[in-house]
């Protein structure tokens, strides 16, 4: 099967600091793949070097099997930890600037709010939104390109348990419909119930990378794994 991302003897340095050391796994089409480690273990920095916010120090990066990432950033959506929008506009206002700086159609605005449950709430400002709806606002504005691959940075962090389920059943609804999803998350037991193969980092270094349920065997679940390998 196709790999939609290779990262390949990837390394990342800030001046004297490796932020990133020598890492290399790679994403095939149709799985929901979980970058997994603590604060600082270098998951952000590998996705900021993949949409081409960062260069790699050494090694390289394919986005479909090409070195041309910017050709690829067309290929896919991502919703960023940092995610921004503007309160005082409303949802289909907000899809309109989203558009514009896409290049797509209008008419993907309504198929997109559909898709993550805002059809009714569209003309409303978003400044009355809670936070898991502005969450799914942003899935929404990922998707209006109709991604193959999508990148989700920490999508579930601040969230209430509510807004937790429902990212998770729109994560794994997604990958259902065949998206390839990369998620960056220290929150190992959600994880544990979305991903289909996982890499675990820590300081910057791949510890262990593989199926999910081959990593997770003899262990009862995925966080007491993750303390053997970073212990």
């Amino acid at each position: 099967m196709a790999n939609i991302l290779e990262v390949n003897n990837f390394s990342k340095k800030y001046g004297k600091k490796l932020a990133v050391d020598n890492i290399s796994f790679s994403i095939e089409k149709g799985q929901i793949f979980g970058l997994l480690g603590p604060n600082g273990s270098g998951k952000t920095t590998t996705l900021s070097t993949v949409l081409t916010l960062l260069q790699p120090t050494a090694g390289d990066i394919k986005l479909f099997g090409s070195k041309d990432l910017v050709a690829g950033l067309k290929r896919i959506g991502v919703l960023l930890e940092s995610a921004s929008y503007y309160p005082e506009l409303s949802a289909v206002q907000n899809l309109k600037i989203s558009c514009y700086i896409k290049g797509v159609s209008f008419s993907e605005i309504e198929p997109a709010l559909e898709r993550v449950g805002l059809s009714q709430d569209k003309k409303y400002k978003v400044k009355s939104f809670s936070l898991g709806m502005k969450q799914r606002l942003n899935v929404a504005s990922a998707l209006l390109n109709n991604p193959e691959f999508m990148i989700f940075d920490e999508p579930t962090n601040g969230l209430d348990p509510q807004g937790i389920a429902e990212m998770r059943k729109m994560i794994i609804d997604l990958g259902a419909e065949g998206k390839t999803i990369l998620i960056a998350s220290h929150l190992l037991n959600e994880m544990e119930k979305i991903c289909s193969h996982v890499a675990i980092m820590k300081r910057g270094v791949l510890l262990q990378q593989g199926e999910m349920k081959q990593v997770m065997e003899g262990h009862e679940n995925l966080e007491e794994y993750f303390l053997k390998v970073t212990s």
